[in-house]
């Protein structure tokens, strides 16, 4: 056991309550006011963690982003955390689930592996490092947003003038069950596909409609002839209305599409396929919306080999990682889209996320914080 681990070893119960104290504050995306109240507690811990600078970014519809910097005036790229405080839990939820421990060593509570556990993970990392003497003299910034769970629409402009600064983006979202970090997510991206026909007496004239029911049909089985499982590509065609009436042919419909890609290129390439949709009906007019999206975070060379020097500093300071995936998206998925250096699931072990058996496994906090520690200790840049 590396003298690193030791630290953070003995550092167990400061994790623990750390974890507890921020699962007690009630962030819903929506509640703007609530998530500023954590968002305060975290500015203070910035400020007794020695920060630099502490910028507050403020926000109307949701709670006011952060951006935290250590050692700005260092030489090199940043190395740059990513965690948001919102959770998808609504307020009253902690009145029937406080924070609870359980005898086999795991830690409950609304937002607890999603992610406040891997906020108390980054917290630790940098005061560990302080207190050993061992902080580097290296930029290190702290990105913390509040809308992640409705899809980072506020933040994702910030995150993506922010991260091309930066050599490596470190997205503290959970582990996987198996404490695996994720090296790939799928690109997510929401279509909505709507069809105009024209109306007309389903026993009268019915000749003279355009049905665009029919036409939405035909188009939802084009979409669906877009899949490709095997490798990894998913479009689904999730949601469905149209028509006014059971006597008039229908002169409007609609879907909303779900699609899910692995690679960059069949991501870009479904993008131009699904834009470009063209009517079936003579007649019939066809447009379609990008709502919003997340391009894939690839397991390319690029993450292959971040990997591979994670792994390495993790068994320099006795620790053993292994790497999996996730089909949902995370704001790592901007970071990687963009080409930028990105490793995600650096958070704890634990399960249920948005579930009432949320938790985290309370072994795996001081395992994290080493590697964490490691990374902002020992990571190298390509030249």
């Amino acid at each position: 056991m590396s003298e690193l681990f030791t630290y953070f070893q003995s550092q167990r119960q400061a994790m623990i309550d750390l974890l507890t104290t921020l699962v007690n504050f009630e962030t819903p995306t929506t509640s703007k006011a609530d998530v500023d109240k954590m968002g305060a507690f975290m500015h203070e811990q910035f400020t007794a963690l020695k920060a630099s600078s502490v910028t507050r970014i403020p926000q109307t519809a949701v709670g006011d982003f952060l951006l935290a910097k250590w050692n700005e005036d260092a030489p090199g790229k940043p190395l740059m955390f990513l965690i948001h405080i919102d959770t998808v839990w609504p307020i009253g939820t902690l009145a029937g689930r406080p924070p609870t421990i359980t005898d086999d060593g795991k830690l409950f509570g609304p937002g607890a592996i999603d992610m406040k556990g891997g906020i108390t993970i980054a917290l630790t990392a940098i005061r560990g490092l302080i207190e050993l003497g061992e902080m580097p003299h290296r930029p290190i910034w702290i990105l913390m947003t509040s809308d992640e769970e409705v899809g980072s629409v506020h933040s994702q402009h910030v995150i993506e003038e922010l991260a091309p600064q930066c050599g490596l983006v470190m997205v503290m979202e959970p582990a996987t069950p198996s404490e695996a970090l994720k090296t790939w997510r799928k690109g997510v991206a929401d279509y909505t596909v709507k069809v105009e026909g024209r109306a007309s007496h389903a026993g009268n004239a019915p000749e003279q409609g355009i049905n665009a029911v029919v036409e939405l049909a035909q188009q939802t089985l084009k979409l669906n002839s877009f899949n490709d499982l095997k490798n990894g590509t998913s479009v689904s065609v999730n949601m469905v209305k149209g028509g006014i009436a059971t006597n008039v042919i229908a002169p409007h419909a609609e879907a909303e599409v779900d699609v899910r890609t692995l690679t960059v290129a069949a991501f870009d390439e479904l993008n131009e396929r699904i834009l470009g949709l063209e009517p079936f009906l003579p007649g019939a007019k066809v447009s379609v919306t990008f709502d919003h999206g997340r391009g894939p975070m690839e397991r390319n060379e690029k993450m292959i080999q971040d990997f591979a020097q994670a792994k390495a500093i993790a068994t320099k300071y006795g620790l053993s990682i292994h790497e999996d995936g996730s089909g949902g998206g995370s704001d790592g998925n901007f970071t990687a889209y963009l080409g930028i250096s990105t490793l995600d699931g650096l958070g704890p072990q634990g399960e249920g996320l948005h579930a009432v058996h949320e938790h985290v496994v309370i072994n795996s906090l001081p395992r994290r914080a080493t590697l964490i520690a490691g990374m902002l200790k020992d990571w190298k840049f390509e030249d």
